[in-house]
């Protein structure tokens, strides 16, 4: 990897300066702390912010949500951590205008993402975005683009490359130890049932739902979107795939020296929730409610699965993970159960790793933001840089788009098209709504 150092950094500053008249000064509010903003208050939002005001080189100057009841509870918790009081904003333009922060998290629904981060890199903020970073493959590109044409350094929330038993079960593949890797599966099996469509609602008076659509659909308001419902969506996220499933996806980018997959092919569908509904009285959600998606890559193949029913463990293991099928054993990389080897040779013992994670929710964000602090620092790019991050997610949002198709497709990952398939290279953006501009030429 290219390391971002001081004389291309102020370069690209530079380049960068008939777009940004005044970049801020880093850390220089007199105590030492970056002036820090969080754009979308929700539960994942204060997971990152709460991890963020608990390493003391943050002054949380703004605090932005398109509905109000988020931007309130947020204030108050920050007050009482830090007593700072930030401004609170509806629109995280106005925002980024008027705060000018130094660092940014993006911790908006998926279909947020790249506007909000590219508009704060060019604003001349460094900035942390949750995954998947992109709703679609060349929002993500763009992302990458405005990062490196502003200088700025973009941390994405794949926390699982802190993880500490992730490291080092990376370490142990690497070794040989498990041998030649010739397969890997990813994985997560999570219980549900039937889905009855629920009745849209008018919106709440504390939330613009226009805004939080933004440049996607407006669809009625239904309270299975938001909160936390969105990514079931297909207008908003990109289903279990794009929301768990990038994080194994980077699992197994992070251990292969390979950049992307050649072909791909998924099918899945909705047998158990039903057919998807989307009236003006009445919706469902409308992803899978299972899916499996082949991933060929020159040197093994990947397989993805999920699945919304039958949780109930009759594998005998973790619902989630990858495991990864050597000549010498399997390794099985999970989350709370740490990582697990299994080795060929049955007299050998079983190894074991337990995880070391953090409150509330199980995660690593606490190593994750270090390591975004010393990028930013040092100025290199972190351990979960955009240009990682896209990749990741694009390997989920290539399974996506194969089912939507219902066919597999060749990718020519250099150039980031579809071989020989102009109908679907049309998948790999979209129409955004009237009065936003998709960010092609960034």
């Amino acid at each position: 990897m290219k390391q971002l150092t001081r004389r291309r950094f102020l370069s690209q500053t530079a380049a960068a300066g008939a777009a940004v008249t005044a970049l801020p000064i880093l850390g220089q509010d007199g105590e030492g702390r970056y002036k820090t903003a969080l754009i979308g208050c929700g539960w994942w939002g204060m997971n990152i912010l709460g991890e963020a005001m608990a390493a003391g080189r943050s002054r949380v100057v703004g605090l932005c949500d398109v509905d109000r009841r988020h931007l309130d509870a947020a204030a108050a918790v920050v007050q009482e951590k830090t007593g700072d009081q930030p401004r609170l904003y509806g629109d995280f333009r106005e925002l980024l205008a008027h705060e000018r922060p130094e660092i940014v998290i993006v911790a908006t629904p998926d279909h947020w993402h790249p506007l909000a981060t590219i508009e704060a890199v060019r604003q001349g903020a460094h900035v942390y975005v949750e995954k998947p970073i992109s709703h679609t493959i060349l929002e993500g590109r763009a992302m990458v683009k405005a990062a490196r044409k502003y200088g700025r350094t973009v941390q994405v929330g794949t926390h699982r490359r802190a993880s500490p038993h992730n490291i080092s079960g990376m370490e142990f593949l690497r070794s040989g130890k498990a041998g030649k890797i010739g397969m890997v599966r990813a994985f997560v099996h999570y219980g549900g049932g039937p889905e009855k469509p629920q009745a849209n609602e008018e919106p709440p008076a504390e939330l613009d739902w226009n805004l939080w659509c933004g440049p996607a659909p407006l669809r009625p308001f239904n309270s299975r979107i938001h909160p936390r419902g969105f990514r079931q969506f297909l207008d908003y996220g990109n289903g279990t795939l794009g929301d768990w499933g990038i994080h194994w996806m980077d699992q197994i980018l992070w251990w292969t020296e390979e950049r992307y997959p050649r072909r791909v092919f998924s099918t899945g569908g909705r047998p158990i929730k039903g057919p998807a509904v989307n009236l003006p009285d009445y919706q469902t959600t409308d992803a899978p409610d299972h899916q499996v998606a082949a991933f060929e890559f020159e040197s093994f193949t990947a397989t993805w699965e999920h699945r919304q029913f039958a949780g109930n463990n009759a594998e005998k293991g973790e619902s989630v993970g990858c495991y990864f099928y050597g000549t010498k054993g399997t390794l099985h990389m999970g989350w709370k159960s740490g990582w697990t080897f299994h080795p060929a040779n049955g007299n050998d013992p079983v190894l074991h790793e337990e995880p070391t994670l953090h409150l509330p929710d199980q995660q690593n964000i606490k190593e994750l933001w270090a390591d975004f602090l010393a990028a930013i620092r040092e100025e290199r790019h972190p351990i979960c840089d955009i240009e990682i991050g896209h990749r990741s997610t694009t390997m989920s949002l290539l399974g996506m788009l194969s089912l939507k198709l219902g066919r597999s497709v060749e990718w020519d990952g250099e150039r980031e098209r579809i071989v020989g398939d102009d109908y679907a290279n049309l998948l790999l953006r979209r129409e955004y709504r009237p009065g936003y501009t998709y960010p092609d030429l960034v």
